[in-house]
This record gives structure tokens, sequence and C-alpha cells, in this order.
């Protein structure tokens, strides 16, 4: 079995290149909401049921092998799995729990989901067996810098549905979220099909797309607190 020919320093190496870096960006983003910070509790909470949702995500997305060979639709089939397994194990998770008092906080708990996910996504992929786990941490530094980015973005686009519907009613609500749902997968299969049909320079071009997005997301945690700001006041 594979288990059996992972040693201890393989596994820490991988669980080191895969949680940190998510770790740090988790950091990055909570420091969006220092004014009005989630418990860390919740936080922690949210990261582990990231985590958890990828062994849950890996045979659904298996059985999809059976339904149609076509690699568009599969890369589709793949990006609505996890990011609706994501945004349920948020449900289920913490969205419903009274933390959740102002528009900024359900983006916090969808980017904190989408962390913990990409963290034991990365430390899989970096204890592939077919890789020298040293190799394998500097090509997870592309996953670093351009998967774990991308589940961020794709998780946020439903945090953000949810944050400008935050005071609207239920109809509203779902209305939104079902558009951020459908966003947040159009985003992460144009991502998988493009890094699939692109060369190592056409990557780089990826990747910056990636990252203008998170420039956009940074602009769009404003606009939500202004919003949160706003209702205050009132």
């Amino acid at each position: 079995m594979v288990a059996e020919t992972i040693s201890g320093t393989t596994l820490l190496l991988a669980l080191s290149g895969g949680v940190l870096p998510a770790l740090l960006w988790l950091w990055f983003w909570l420091k969006e909401d220092k004014a009005r910070p989630e418990p860390r509790g919740l936080i922690m909470l949210a990261f582990f049921a990231g985590m958890i949702t990828v062994p849950l995500v890996v045979p659904l997305e298996k059985m999809t092998l059976a339904i149609s060979g076509h690699i568009m639709v599969q890369i589709v089939l793949w990006a609505a799995i996890e990011e609706l397994m994501k945004y349920g194990a948020a449900v289920l998770a913490v969205l419903r729990r009274a933390a959740v008092d102002e528009p900024l906080d359900p983006i916090i708990y969808m980017i904190t989901i989408a962390l913990g996910f990409a963290a034991l996504e990365n430390t899989f992929f970096l204890l592939n067996p077919s890789l020298d786990i040293f190799g394998g941490i500097i090509t997870g530094n592309l996953r670093f810098l351009g998967a774990t980015l991308l589940h961020t973005l794709a998780s946020a686009s439903i945090g953000l549905a949810m944050a400008y519907s935050f005071y609207k009613n239920k109809v509203i609500k779902r209305m939104y979220v079902f558009i951020g749902i459908m966003f947040s997968i159009l985003l992460h299969s144009l991502f998988n099909f493009f890094i699939i049909n692109s060369d190592g320079e056409k990557i780089l071009t990826v990747f910056a797309f990636v990252w203008i997005g998170i420039i956009l997301l940074l602009l769009s945690f404003e606009k939500v607190k202004r919003i949160t700001n706003l209702k205050i006041r009132n």
C-alpha cells in the first residue's frame, strides 16, 4: 500500500508544504476582519471542516469518471463537486451560527473553508509517490500561488453573494447564493481547463488572472465593510 511507503519525514514535509502556506493565507485574510474578528474556535472549525471535505470529494470525483469520458464535462463536474461540497461544509459547520451576524462573516468563513480544503489537497499532492518530496514542494509552490488562490477566489464568490444579500429577504438571498455557486463553478472550471491545456509559460498567465481576481476580492472586502458600516449608522 502507498501509505506503508510514506516515511514520517515525508509526511511531515508534505503537511508542512500543504498546511503552512494555507495558514499563512488565512492569517492574511483574517486581518481584513480585524475590526470585528470572528471567534477563533469557529475559524478553526471551519478550517478543519474544509480539510475533512477533501476525502469526501475524492470518491465522488472518481464516480464521475463513469459518467462521461469528455474532458470538459469532467472538468465541470469536478469543479461543481468541490464547490458544492465546500459550501455544504460551510453551511453545516458555521454559516448557520449566531456568530455570523454581519455581511463580512460569510466571506471570511467561505475563505477559511477553502483554505482548509486547499491545505489537505496540497498535502495529498505532495505525498504523490511519483514525486521526489523536495521537488514536490517546489512544484507545490505553484499550487500555493495558483490552485490555493483559485479555491479562495471561488469560495469567496459564494461568500460575496451572501454578503451582498445579507440584509435582503430569503428569496433574494437564495437567488444570490445560487448565482454565487454558479460563478464559483465557472471560475474553477475555467482555471482547470486552461491549466490542463497550457504549457509552462501560459500557466503563469493563468495565475496572473487569478491574482487579478484576488485584487478584485480585496476591493470587494472594502465595499462589504461600507455596507456594514452604513447599516450600523442607520
